[in-house]
């Protein structure tokens, strides 16, 4: 799904003093992040925030320690996506290493419950008698389901990082830095960082407890493996605090801890001795994903929670599979999306277009509208929203959105639903995503509606499409050692991007390869060395003469021999 229009290139302003010690290139990389203190560097573990911060966490720890003592039966209730996922295994691996048996999990199916705890979620799990209920990454908006489980004599204990409504659910305890009350400085956790933190602040209070006698309380230190995965993989923005998180789970997944994660890595053909977060991102997280967004759940959890390699692999293989009907999925949709945006532009043009889109097709899956508005958003450059039927023939539609920089996309719906309440069933998520319910009839005038919503709250700078870019490198700087380095010098991820760079090019070679990736022969401009580079699903046909290209520095891996590659981002005007 090509863009119409060439991006602009805008380059990462660079300021403050020069950090010591630091490559030079490192260094003007690091300054445009807004790193000032070699400090923020430092990854170690005792650099974390400490739990005791969040806001009710010490209640938290005495009901789950209350339910210990009891032996009561704790459920796990989860999200359908990879940070509910690995989030539902810390808690798990967490509670069972402190030897608290009598506690399992529950994630909703999409298609019957829907996010989050559901009251016919609640009913369902009424069933098994539990005395405790605890969510991972979702809670902060089942008012109704925690009022069920109240009424069935059921504590809940939410654990959540998304933006509350008005209305906080009536729970023993609501661990959520994004709640009014909590001062936990970073509000960018995602769900399995909250359940990692409730994980060690309850093993303090059991060794209080003395539950652990004279043993020593089991480490926390593998389950961070879990935590670098469902942060990279929710798009989180990595300030400080994250990094440490990804930073030590990276460091273990690369010592072959968890045997899902290195069965997952092996299946997408990753070098595990060289996990970086893309391969997390890009490789690990769309396996675990697909099994949320087409079928159960559960398998992706338990693929984490596998101790035997064996074990492990063969749940991987089923995600694979999985992931592969995902993508043929996908591309249908994004096929039929494409016609219909094509015709858009061909009626009205590329201006005349929403200040919001708006997409819905009778035939397509709720599990992939997300993916779906996300290649809508990219190249478009406009919040799109994307609905498909809760299940065939249904009138109540699920949509997934994705905003743009500076549009807050739960703010918009919530505007939405403030000037004409009643209209949204449901809504939640974040800024750059969020997710609804809505009834079909309702369609037309919520697009009209959200239309309007993104037009008071958006400048036209907003809608350019951008590249953006580290500054260019000078020839020598191109080279293997130094894409060594840069890889070494994250983990790099959302808010805290991948250095990628500007130069221009004179193209020697160049051939379509796969499924319309562009592979490239390219001599800097003014320079006599050439570089293989590769465009994937690159939205042209061919280049021709000089042209500035934005890329990053990669390490293609081929027959056992490391050579540099430029991995290209896009063109922008020379």
């Amino acid at each position: 799904m090509p863009m119409n229009t060439q991006p602009r290139l805008q380059r990462r302003p660079v300021s403050g003093s020069p950090l010591p010690n630091i490559d030079p290139l490192l260094d003007r990389v690091y300054r445009a992040r807004g790193i000032h203190d070699e400090g923020q560097l430092q990854y170690r573990l005792n650099a974390m925030l400490p739990p005791a911060e969040l806001h009710a966490i010490d209640r938290a720890c005495s009901r789950l320690a209350d339910a210990a003592v009891r032996q009561e039966r704790i459920v796990v209730v989860g999200d359908f996506d990879a940070d509910g996922a690995t989030g539902v295994a810390v808690a798990i691996r967490a509670m069972r290493a402190f030897g608290i048996d009598w506690v399992d999990y529950r994630v909703p199916d999409r298609f019957e419950y829907g996010y989050g705890l559901s009251t016919g979620l609640v009913a369902s799990i009424a069933d098994s008698r539990p005395q405790l209920i605890v969510t991972v990454d979702n809670g902060i908006s089942s008012v109704d389901g925690v009022d069920a489980a109240n009424r069935l004599g059921i504590d809940v204990i939410v654990t959540d990082h998304h933006l509350p409504g008005e209305t906080l659910p009536a729970a023993v305890a609501i661990v959520n830095p994004n709640q009014p009350e909590c001062q936990f400085p970073s509000k960018a956790i995602a769900g399995v960082g909250v359940m990692f933190y409730l994980m060690a602040a309850l093993r303090a209070e059991l060794k209080r407890r003395g539950w652990f006698k004279d043993q020593s309380p089991p480490s926390m230190a593998p389950l961070l493996e879990l935590v670098a995965l469902g942060t990279v993989a929710d798009l989180v923005p990595l300030d400080h605090n994250n990094r440490i998180l990804v930073d030590q789970g990276l460091r273990r997944i690369r010592q072959r801890g968890n045997a899902g994660i290195e069965a997952l890595m092996n299946i997408a053909g990753r070098d595990i001795d060289r996990a970086t977060a893309s391969d997390l991102a890009f490789a690990v997280a769309p396996r675990l994903n697909a099994a949320g967004r087409l079928e159960d759940m559960r398998v992706g959890i338990e693929c984490l929670l596998a101790d035997q390699p064996e074990s492990a692999m063969e749940l991987a293989l089923r995600l694979d599979e999985i992931n592969k009907d995902r993508r043929n999925l996908q591309s249908e949709m994004e096929a039929q999306a494409t016609v219909a945006v094509d015709q858009a532009l061909a009626s009205i043009g590329l201006d005349k277009l929403p200040h919001a889109v708006v997409l819905f097709q009778p035939d397509w899956h709720q599990g992939v509208v997300g993916l779906l508005a996300s290649r809508v958003k990219e190249r478009l450059v406009r919040p799109t929203i994307v609905f498909a039927p809760e299940h065939e023939g249904a009138d109540l539609l699920k949509g997934s959105g994705r905003s743009v920089r500076g549009i807050h996309l739960r703010d918009v719906l919530a505007e939405v639903d403030a000037g004409q309440p009643g209209m949204i069933e449901r809504f939640g998520g974040h800024a750059m995503a969020a997710g609804l319910s809505l009834h079909k009839r309702h369609l037309a005038e919520f697009s009209k509606a959200v239309d309007q919503a993104v037009r008071r709250v958006s400048q036209p700078s907003q809608f350019e499409a951008v590249l953006t870019s580290d500054g260019p490198l000078e020839c020598e700087q191109m080279r293997i050692e130094m894409a060594a380095k840069l890889a070494a010098a994250g983990p790099w991820g959302q808010a805290f991007p991948e250095p990628q760079f500007d130069n221009l090019f004179e193209v020697m070679e160049q051939r379509v390869v796969g499924d319309g990736h562009l592979k490239l022969r390219l001599k800097p401009d003014g320079s006599r060395r050439i570089f293989d580079a590769i465009w994937f699903r690159a939205p042209v046909g061919e280049l021709s003469g000089l042209v500035r290209l934005v890329y990053s520095l990669d390490i293609n891996v081929y027959q056992g021999v490391a050579r540099l590659q430029l991995l290209i981002q896009g063109q922008v005007d020379a």
